[in-house]
């Protein structure tokens, strides 16, 4: 008999295969999205296609998009292990007690995302710092730059954003794209304990990952206040910064790069929820 999920069998695959999906999820498609919308919602003055061409003026061409890679490859592999780790866990732990789908995938999924910050801080800034900054700075040298004016503290602006982003960002994904499974199964199946097809899941997970965009105010906080950060500007607070964006860009603002964000999203949540639940069903190490 296999063991549980929670068990540590359980969690060490779950380590293994966060780190390795989320590391494929970047260095594809991942990285460019990531890329496009940090441009665009620091320089929300540029259009979607503006800023896709942007990039690519700053960087020299399409490798442009892959710059900070060494940064996110780092985050990826720790973030996605966490992740799966801790949101598998709570995930089997609620379903066990009898919770639904839906309301186990929300709590999971707000669960993992908040242990990521803890990893994810140096990295976004330092990827942050490389789209955004002006010249051509390594990442290696923006790190060697912060910790040598500020140590640990200095990796971390934005971490409050980035709390609330990553908690509602996995919340949505893991808990929208449950109940759309559970929709589904019913709808096409007239059973909720069907198994879907793999078609079936990926369109789950298609539009669990672009519905869960609807937080991207704070990922356009999380920008600016690393940016901000980067350039040395005074430090200002989650709700300050959502104002100070509203003032200069209205409403529309605080949804700038809202399109790459989608696309991120959707690539995600097909890895991180979809793909991690085909590879827990299918694998036999």
């Amino acid at each position: 008999m296999s063991p549980p999920a929670g068990s540590a069998k359980g969690g060490w695959k779950d380590l293994v295969n966060g780190a390795v999906l989320q590391c494929v999820e970047a260095a594809t498609l991942g990285m460019p999205f990531e890329v496009w919308k940090t441009r665009m919602g620091r320089f929300r003055n540029e259009s979607t296609v503006r800023a896709f061409f942007a990039v690519m003026e700053k960087g020299g061409g399409p490798l442009a998009f892959w710059q900070g890679t060494s940064a996110k490859m780092v985050e990826s592999a720790t973030k996605g292990a966490v992740l799966l780790y801790s949101k598998e866990l709570i995930l089997t732990a609620m379903t066990s007690a009898g919770c639904s789908e839906t309301l186990a995938g929300f709590a999971a999924g707000a669960g993992g995302g908040v242990c990521q910050t803890v990893v994810m801080g140096p990295c976004t800034f330092l990827v942050t710092a490389a789209v955004t900054g002006e010249g051509k700075v390594s990442v290696t040298q923006k790190a060697a730059e912060v910790w040598a004016k500020q140590g640990i503290k200095g990796f971390y602006p934005g971490g409050t954003a980035i709390a609330f982003r990553q908690a509602t960002n996995w919340a949505s994904r893991q808990g929208i794209t449950e109940f759309i499974r559970s929709q589904l199964k019913v709808r096409l199946h007239g059973d909720k304990d069907a198994k879907l097809t793999v078609p079936q899941e990926a369109c789950a997970g298609i539009l669990g990952g672009a519905l869960s965009t609807w937080n991207q105010p704070f990922e356009v906080a999380r920008i600016q206040m690393q940016a901000a950060a980067n350039e040395g500007k005074p430090k200002e607070n989650l709700l300050q910064v959502l104002r100070t964006v509203v003032r200069n860009d209205g409403v529309a603002g605080l949804f700038q790069g809202i399109v790459p964000r989608i696309g991120l999203g959707v690539w995600q949540t097909l890895f991180m929820v979809t793909g991690a639940k085909l590879l827990r069903q299918y694998m036999v190490w």
